[in-house]
């Protein structure tokens, strides 16, 4: 059974944008929301120099990293095209207008 974590709303997070979540313990989490108001929460490292993937552009449903530019998919957290690597990702979902992420033990790698 997955323990869930209360964020906010949906317009807590700005569209085509992130906001990060801090657990104690964990690393820092990246909730992103898509033009079409999809939610999706990686671990807020890009796999190739850990750059923060929060303050990277969201473009239909994937993120740029700041630094290098490496196009990081929301959904899987694989890098695309012929960048490789893989950001883990969280699970979320919406319930009763809240966004709600895993918990950091319920973290998986994409697969």
């Amino acid at each position: 059974m997955t323990d869930w974590i209360d964020i906010g709303t949906l317009a807590d997070i700005p569209q085509r944008g992130a906001r990060t979540v801090r657990i104690a313990g964990e690393k820092e989490i990246a909730v992103f929301r898509t033009g079409d108001d999809k939610v999706f929460a990686l671990v807020n490292e890009c796999p190739h120099k850990k750059g923060p993937l929060s303050q990277g552009i969201v473009h239909g449903h994937s993120v740029a990293c700041p630094l290098h530019n490496w196009n990081i998919a929301l959904k899987t957290g694989e890098a695309q095209g012929a960048d490789e690597g893989c950001t883990p990702t969280i699970a979320v979902k919406e319930e009763g207008g809240r966004i709600l992420i895993a918990r950091p033990t319920e973290m998986k790698a994409a697969a």
